[in-house]
């Protein structure tokens, strides 16, 4: 079976199926293996029945006390019978299943999973999974993969596809071991091989952890790789002429606020860049709300003056608008010599072709927009600063194809995930470095705490009474929509139809997920920025670039199953207003217990605080989590959590290509072949 084989080849996948494969953007037999569970399955042991647990998935160890009785209504087959734990009694009702009449019979013992409900007095539970005692401890052993889905494509439906490929068509003896036996030893790394197949169907949590181990390695090494293909001399010289100019000056002593000691310190670090002779690679580290925006602005401004372009990418059509609108804004108050342009996916052709020209003939001295700006169409007359926001959620060919609009233009890249000093150095290796760390004195520090789901009633008051002040409300879910195996988790769309029967009907509720068409996320953001709309339900979606500042509650839903720098940045949402805001981090774990990435955040807003105790934590990182610390999406490898692995990749390789810069020596054939096979693209991280 040929790697890029149709998965309609798959026993079991005809079109219909594919086509909702397709929608996860698997197509071939290659896509199908490599679509990695979201999360696993954990059957834990079997306890009682408890109070605490209700509106939980739990396994209950229970023997039948009443007989089940089978009727059916209308189309309905109902089976009803009270089992017992020892100590509480529980309803069981299956529906169509009167195949189990004869299994249920008083005194025969199974072990249920399924979500305790209490209903008219008595514990109950729906159509749950049943197993003998001897299924079920086999099920303990083992992790149950759990994949992201569409409606219609079930969970089953993606294991038994991805099992065919690789158990009963052996897929995976085409794979070719590419690294080299000295770098597999010096790492204890499981083969390729082994490491996909137990990535899918791990024999317990020690392969999943190998398996992660591995994969995370080959992201890492062929991301350093592809770094250093693209790394040129930090002191290349420049072509463009650079003189102070008085515009960036005036600009600052007319602002309403006073710039930052870390603000004003990092401007000059650019400026100094700016009129070296030398091409400026720059990289602004600043936390959410230390005020990078007005840094690239000034930027901006000051080459504007010196008669060149500059263009600003970012990773989201709702950030660039933000940035144009605010710059426009700017513009328009203190009469700037800046011609601004909006340049994003959704501008049509006509206008488009309308806007190429006009940026080619000098017109517009400013460009902002998405990855629209690297599209071949567009030429620049002479684009002198490049600055890439939130620019690890651009590939690196993406990059890379913006600074080749210009002639080896300045380059500034802002972002606000924060990482730690001695890991940045080795991601940015051909990159200075600046930090804001500072926040504005307007700025009030967010009031955070951690809460079980029993405060969600009294958080929803606390919402009301800041929306009858005319402020504006943030719930994140992890999920989009209710998937298979993950039932424990808040999806936006339920939640959203929940969310409606709790509020009055005056409060405005809609949601917002990265499923959406491009327009229809636009529109919602829109009405959200123009206080239409007073609580959005989402996804992490709104984790990078949205500004609303008369946002000042966020509230996480399963915040125990997102990585810290992601809860961090969702925070960021809000705090950018003049009035207190506040995050609210529900830990819905039903262990009830304390979890320590939440405390966290629960005790600081400082985002390099948080990045340094993320670092100290990630040895204990959740396995079974849906997602780690966000920044450079990978996916299995986490930044974060795998810096001291990045760090020794990085030193790996400098022995490796001191000793063969060109990879031409026998031990390094098969890596060498494996490059080649891979094209420009193949590497890039996902944009929301």
């Amino acid at each position: 079976m040929k790697i890029y084989e149709d998965i309609k080849n798959i026993k079991g996948i005809g079109e219909k199926t594919a086509s909702l494969f397709n929608k996860l953007a698997v197509f071939t037999i290659e896509d199908l293996v490599h679509f990695y569970p979201r999360t696993y399955l954990k059957y834990e042991e079997p306890s009682k029945i408890m109070s605490d647990d209700i509106g939980m998935f739990v396994s209950l160890d229970l023997t039948v006390v009443k007989t089940f009785t089978f009727k059916k209504t209308r189309s309905i087959n109902i089976g009803q019978g009270i089992l017992s734990d020892g100590q509480n009694e529980i309803n069981i009702v299956f529906f169509n299943a009167p195949y189990l009449k004869d299994k249920l019979l008083r005194g025969m013992r199974y072990i249920f999973y399924g979500k305790l409900l209490f209903q008219n007095s008595q514990y109950k539970m729906e159509h749950p999974e049943m197993y003998s005692v001897e299924e079920y401890e086999n099920l303990k052993s083992s992790l149950q993969p759990i994949y992201p889905l569409t409606k219609g494509l079930s969970n089953k439906i993606v294991q038994k596809s991805i099992r065919s490929s690789i158990e009963e068509n052996d897929y995976l003896s085409i794979y070719e071991e590419y690294l080299p036996q000295t770098i597999l030893k010096e790492f204890n790394l499981i083969s390729v091989k082994e490491a996909l197949k137990e990535i899918h169907f791990p024999k317990d949590e020690s392969s999943l952890i190998k398996a992660k181990k591995r994969l995370s390695f080959d992201e890492l090494f062929l991301f350093l790789i592809k770094l250093r293909s693209l790394r040129e001399n930090i002191d290349e010289e420049s072509v463009f002429n650079v003189i102070e100019t008085a515009g960036p000056s005036r600009l600052i002593e007319k602002l309403p606020y006073r710039l930052t000691f870390d603000q004003e310190k990092v401007f000059k670090e650019i400026v100094d860049d700016l009129l070296s002779k030398k091409v400026m690679k720059r990289l602004v580290q600043g936390d959410v709300g230390s005020g990078k925006t007005i840094i690239a602005f000034l930027s901006m401004l000051l080459m504007t003056e010196n008669g060149y372009q500059t263009a600003l990418m970012a990773p989201t059509e709702i950030l660039a608008t933000q940035h144009f609108e605010k710059l426009s804004t700017l513009i328009s108050k203190y009469d700037l010599p800046i011609k601004p342009v909006l340049l994003t996916g959704s501008v049509t052709k006509a206008k488009k072709e309308i806007i190429y020209e006009n940026i080619k003939n000098g017109k517009y001295n400013a460009v902002i927009g998405t990855h629209a700006l690297i599209q071949d169409g567009i030429e620049f007359d002479n684009l002198a600063l490049v600055i890439t926001d939130e620019q690890h959620r651009f590939g690196v060919n993406q990059r890379q194809n913006l600074k080749n609009k210009g002639n080896s233009p300045h380059v500034l890249v802002m972002s606000a995930t924060p990482i730690p000093r001695t890991l940045a150095m080795v991601l940015y290796q051909d990159i200075h470095l600046s930090f804001i760390k500072e926040k504005p004195d307007n700025r009030l520090p967010i009031k955070n705490c951690v809460v079980d789901t029993s405060y969600r009633n009294t958080a929803y008051k606390f919402m009301y009474s800041e929306i009858k002040k005319g402020r504006q409300v943030y719930i994140v879910c992890p999920m989009v929509e209710e998937s298979e195996g993950l039932e424990n988790l808040e999806n936006v769309i339920d939640y959203t139809s929940k969310l409606k029967k709790e509020f009055p009907t005056d409060i405005n509720i809609e949601y917002i997920h990265g499923k959406m068409k491009p327009k229809d996320k636009k529109d919602i953001m829109e009405a959200f920025y123009n206080k239409n709309i007073d609580i959005l339900v989402s996804t992490s979606v709104i984790e990078v670039g949205i500004d609303v500042p008369n946002a000042n509650i966020i509230m996480i839903e399963n915040a125990e199953r997102f990585g810290l720098s992601s809860l961090h940045q969702l925070r960021g949402r809000i705090g950018r207003g003049d009035f207190q805001s506040y995050a609210i981090f529900v830990n819905a774990n039903n262990k009830k217990k304390k979890n320590e990435r939440l405390e966290i955040l629960n005790s600081t807003n400082d985002g390099f605080k948080v990045a340094e105790e993320d670092l100290k934590l990630r040895g204990a990182g959740d396995i079974f989590g849906i997602r780690q610390s966000g920044a450079f999406e990978f996916e299995v490898a986490d930044i974060i959590e795998d810096s001291d692995l990045i760090i020794d990749i990085s030193k790996t390789l400098d022995i490796l290509l001191k000793n063969d810069p060109h990879l031409m020596k026998e031990e390094n054939e098969s890596l060498r072949r494996y490059l080649l096979q891979k094209n420009d693209n193949y590497i890039d991280f996902g944009t929301i």
